[in-house]
């Protein structure tokens, strides 16, 4: 019989009068993958938290049992459970970047953990942070080990993060969501690295996750989290054929699916984006007079088509240069050239005032709503703003008018309007933004990673009124993206970009079903599939 490491009895959670876990109850055995899924606010980071001590002190806490290896944890003072947090138990977060020290390097804070937790001479800290940094797979780990967190890529900080959390030699690692921002290649890296490393050492790991397909390849059990309650709990295996709670089932009914791009219908519109040549280069200066020796080639002779009303996916691995070409072609960045014809006019071409007035055929949809929203404006005048700014001859009564019209659109309450960004949901905030873009009524919209970081029920919401509202208005899209699953969604065609190059481009169905590129059957295999 299984061995069970950690013990949780009618766990609750409550911040002033709001009740946040409700009585929940799990185990994780030695050994296992658990993982707890559900949506954003559900309270899968709150009960992780509160096995380890971590929330907040207005935090009201009430549990019956939770042990760890039979040890009550209950019983334990706080300065006898600093020799269980973060040795005993690990943690890795969701965003290293926020998580790491920006003022120490990378070596010293996988050190720390050992400084903390054990009696290692110096030499034997230094010995045991660079072979963490070999097991990690950090590429040069003697020049990486001497490097702060902003040299870093975001999958590097995330592996730093995993040393850290090894470096205390851990029975249970918890994984608070951590390959939610990054690329689908380099998230089946980690993925595969914890594995390895699970393998190797023995531990149990507690991953959290909104990602199911993630998790069917990940998990040996799984339990469900809805509004606080565990809902459904059972072998994954079992739990994917036979998924019992409605909720359950709402959550696997909006995954997003590879075969939705078979027998896609085909129209030949006419082109509404046509770009040739497309660069960004970036100018790499040196020497006491920074003269120009070379160039950063971040979008290099890039060309594709996109028809009226169709939608052209953009995808490839963080840096390739999606978000660049997306910017340099609105000129929100400089360095470009190339020919852009938009709607049969070269963009170059255009006088200043003249470009002015394009930006309303033109629209951008951001990555992160609430860091491209004014946090200081009402959401009613941010959507008015682009009317405010390009159309001076509507007045405010029509203004309001409008806003009132998008809101329902993007299906958001007409109260909407009064309220600030920090009171939305992130679901909610990309609607706004949504919003905020078809306000100017544009041609053509650049969704700029729209729903990478939004739970699997939302984004299956956004692509779902994206797609509405293409039907309804004639819009086309310029989705960038690294999720080849949303792609098969939403788009019509795909490119595929590479080192600044697109190096496969086609019809969605052709791309998926069939590349031609190495780099996009990489792609392909790295996608998480729920079998």
């Amino acid at each position: 019989m299984e061995q069970v490491l950690l013990q949780v009895r009618g766990l609750t959670v409550a911040f002033k009068d709001e009740t946040v876990v409700n009585d929940i109850s799990f185990d994780v055995y030695k050994g296992e993958t658990f993982a707890l899924v559900g949506e954003s606010g559900s309270g899968k980071s709150i009960s992780a938290l509160s096995v380890l001590r971590l929330l907040p002190g207005n935090a009201k806490i009430s549990v019956n049992q939770m042990l760890l290896d039979g040890e009550n944890l209950l019983s334990i003072t706080e300065q006898g459970f600093c020799k269980i947090r973060g040795k005993r138990i690990g943690l890795i977060f969701q965003d290293p970047m926020s998580s790491l020290n920006p003022v120490m390097t990378i070596g010293e804070q996988i050190a720390e953990v050992m400084q903390i937790h054990f009696n290692y001479s110096k030499a034997e800290i230094s010995s045991a942070v660079f072979k963490l940094l070999e097991q990690v797979e950090i590429p040069e780990p003697e020049r990486r080990i001497n490097e702060y967190p902003h040299q870093l890529s975001g999958g590097q900080r995330q592996r730093v993060m995993i040393a850290i959390a090894l470096a205390g030699k851990p029975d249970l690692l918890i994984a608070d969501e951590p390959t939610t921002a990054l690329d689908v290649t380099i998230q089946a890296q980690i993925l595969q690295l914890l594995k390895t490393i699970q393998k190797k050492t023995g531990m149990a790991l507690w991953l959290i996750s909104h990602d199911l397909a993630l998790v069917s390849n990940m998990a040996d059990r799984i339990a469900v989290m809805q509004k606080g309650k565990i809902v459904e709990t059972d072998d994954t295996a079992h739990f994917f054929k036979k998924a019992e709670h409605p909720y359950s089932l709402k959550l696997l009914a909006a995954l997003p699916s590879m075969d939705s791009c078979i027998n896609k219908p085909i129209d030949t519109n006419s082109n509404l984006l046509k770009v040739t040549d497309f660069k960004v280069y970036y100018p790499i200066r040196k020497g006491f007079f920074k003269r120009i020796v070379d160039h950063v080639r971040a979008v290099d002779g890039v060309s594709f088509q996109l028809q009226q009303g169709k939608t052209l996916a953009l995808v490839g691995e963080s840096g390739c240069g999606k978000t660049t070409l997306g910017k340099g072609l609105i000129n929100l960045i400089p360095n470009t050239s190339g020919t852009v014809f938009f709607n049969g006019i070269d963009l170059s071409e255009l006088t200043t005032d003249a470009q002015r007035r394009n930006r309303s055929d033109i629209q951008i949809v951001f990555q992160d709503p609430f860091s491209s929203m004014n946090p200081r404006m009402l959401v009613g005048d941010i959507i008015a703003e682009g009317i405010k700014a390009l159309y001076p001859e509507i007045g405010s009564a029509d203004r309001q008018l409008r806003v009132a019209k998008l809101l329902e659109q993007v299906e958001l309450p007409l109260s909407s309007a009064m309220r600030y960004p920090h009171e939305f949901s992130g679901g909610q905030r990309q609607r706004i933004c949504i919003a905020r873009a078809l306000a100017v009524e544009p041609k053509l919209i650049i969704c700029d990673e729209p729903t990478s970081a939004l739970d699997v029920s939302v984004q299956a919401q956004i692509i779902e009124l994206l797609k509405n509202l293409q039907k309804t208005k004639d819009i086309s899209y310029l989705f960038i993206t690294h999720d080849l699953a949303v792609v098969a969604e939403i788009a019509d065609e795909v490119a595929v970009m590479y080192q600044g190059k697109i190096i496969e481009q086609g019809e969605v169905e052709q791309v998926l079903t069939s590349p031609q590129h190495a780099y996009t059957q990489q792609l392909l295999d790295a996608v998480p599939r729920i079998d």
